[in-house]
């Protein structure tokens, strides 16, 4: 991980931890560079050593993802709905018409702009709990420390049927304890456009949140204490310490979770399906996966359907390869 080499900046405006994180560098370096020479000559030796090892999971990784992506490429491009899977039509090319189909339906376009709102609150809301706790997780003893571990463990493993059907018994507008406590009523929480999102939100950082508290927690312990210790002799608060020091120094490890963040949450699935029945009243609660799914086995269409699937693969590819680009923009090596 590179938090050594992130220290310079990560700790500018305070002097202690500055110079507590350069004399770190300093003894992390001294082996690094004993070693150089033999690194280099491995590397020289053995350049297609970690390509064997690579190899088995490559091959799986091919069967499993490769072969299924230019499936869904291919159907997107033919005319194939019921007729065509039962064989009782040929399917018939239409090169990119179920593109031109799909961009000129404005419920798509309405679907997409729901998915994008509802995925960017989802990352801003899994990655400040997350962060949080796993802050939370420095301060507490070891006791309650072990009890939140095994809580957020326990959230990560439950199914995501299982979750959401909970979810809904507690926000059940006749037997949920929750419309009890609020004095809310029979008030229907999957009822409205924006409630109805708003439960879904809360389940899904409820089962993604210990991913990221786990991941970056790891990385807090990583920082030597002494720069910690520096920055609050000089006078920082635990926000300013987090902004300023941990947070530029753990920044691989932040990419890599949000960028987990960003897939998991664009392509959510069995939480609306489960949460709104389907996607909520009159295609009210939509997102392209529900979408697609909507259009590929309710409709039939299914060309379409791999149509969605594509745009969706192409758009996280983007934002990925967008936020990655920005990052090395800043001078950060991943």
């Amino acid at each position: 991980m590179a938090t050594v080499g992130a220290s310079g900046p990560a700790v500018q405006g305070f002097p202690a931890a500055r110079k507590s994180s350069e004399a770190h560098a300093r003894r992390a370096g001294r082996p690094g560079a004993r070693r150089s020479g033999a690194g280099r000559a491995g590397r020289v030796g053995g350049g297609w050593t970690p390509w064997l090892y690579l190899a088995p999971a490559l091959v799986v990784l091919g069967g499993l993802l490769v072969y299924p992506i230019y499936q869904l490429g291919l159907i997107s491009f033919f005319r194939y709905t019921q007729a065509q899977v039962s064989g009782g039509e040929p399917a018939t090319f239409e090169g990119f018409g179920n593109y031109a189909e799909l961009f000129g339906d404005p419920q798509f376009w309405q679907v997409l702009l729901a998915t994008v709102l509802f995925a960017a609150a989802c990352v801003v809301s899994t990655l400040a709990v997350g962060c949080a706790l796993a802050v939370l997780l420095t301060r507490v003893r070891a006791v309650p420390r072990l009890a939140l571990m095994l809580a957020a463990l326990g959230a990560w493993a439950t199914p995501a049927v299982t979750g959401s059907t909970v979810w809904l018994f507690l926000f059940d507008p006749d037997f949920g304890p929750v419309n009890r406590m609020l004095g809310l009523g029979d008030h229907s929480w999957t009822y409205g456009r924006i409630s109805a999102f708003f439960l879904v939100l809360l389940e899904v950082v409820w089962c993604s949140f210990p991913f990221v508290m786990v991941t970056v927690y790891a990385g807090i312990r990583a920082v030597p204490g002494e720069v910690l210790e520096a920055a609050s002799l000089d006078g920082a608060s635990q926000w300013r310490i987090w902004r300023s020091v941990l947070a530029p120094m753990l920044r691989p490890i932040l990419v890599v979770v949000t960028i987990q963040s960003v897939i998991w949450d664009f392509k959510v699935f069995t939480q609306i399906y489960v949460m709104t029945n389907g996607g909520g009243i009159a295609g009210q609660n939509l997102v392209l996966n529900v979408y697609a799914y909507q259009q590929a086995f309710a409709s039939s269409q299914y060309s379409l359907g791999s149509a969605i699937g594509i745009v969706m693969l192409l758009i996280l590819l983007a934002v990925t390869l967008v936020y990655l680009r920005l990052l090395r923009r800043q001078g950060e090596e991943l």
